[in-house]
């Protein structure tokens, strides 16, 4: 008996799991525009030296091109720096003053793509990062997680990418010293996780 329950439950976990298998491997070209509500731009940096700060920014936009031949795909991201979030009012004002980005002078941190390698399981997302009206290459270690669709039927698709960069690459130098060395780090990885949804064309009138 109790081996008919396990294979039971061996079948039951199989089935949820071959949605979630589809998805994965589902590739639809199109444009897609970010979804702010279910996309993260975050970041962390170390602290003191022996930890980290982490953080966010809760108001970002942007189009990625899928195209049917990969690497001819595009992104477009472009985020406010005012909407920082660490979790720590007083310290997110100090990020967003002219110590750090000088949010008022320089609003927004962009990105634009200028070349994609790879296969969507495992691709660079090369472009260039402007920051503090500063703008480096950088290149992204991405993975394209699948497209399904929601429960009102939109199309959507989601990424995950991931770099690291020099702040001071950009012209954020600010730092104290304590005991250990610099209050913050200077080197910041940078996550992305995006969801978009795909465009639908409007009907010819």
């Amino acid at each position: 008996m109790k081996s008919i329950t396990s294979k039971l439950a061996a079948s039951a976990l199989v089935l949820a799991l071959a949605p979630m298998a589809m998805a994965e491997t589902k590739y639809e070209p199109g444009s897609y525009q970010l979804d702010p509500m279910h996309s993260k731009v975050g970041f962390e940096i170390p602290h003191l030296v022996i930890s980290s700060v982490e953080g966010k920014f809760n108001q970002s936009e942007g189009e990625i091109k899928l195209d049917p031949t990969f690497t001819k795909s595009s992104a477009k991201i472009s985020t406010e720096i005012s909407s920082i979030d660490t979790g720590v009012a007083k310290r997110d004002d100090h990020l967003k003053s002219p110590d750090f980005f000088d949010a008022k002078k320089y609003p927004t941190m962009k990105f634009e793509s200028t070349e994609v390698t790879g296969t969507p399981d495992s691709f660079k997302l090369i472009g260039n990062l402007t920051i503090h009206g500063i703008t480096k290459k950088v290149a992204f270690d991405a993975k394209y997680l699948g497209t399904v669709k929601d429960g009102y039927g939109n199309e959507k698709a989601a990424f995950d990418a991931k770099t690291k960069i020099s702040r001071k690459d950009y012209g954020l130098t600010w730092n104290n010293v304590v005991e250990a060395g610099p209050v913050v780090g200077d080197e910041v990885s940078i996550g992305l996780k995006i969801q978009a949804a795909k465009v639908v064309p409007k009907a010819k009138k």
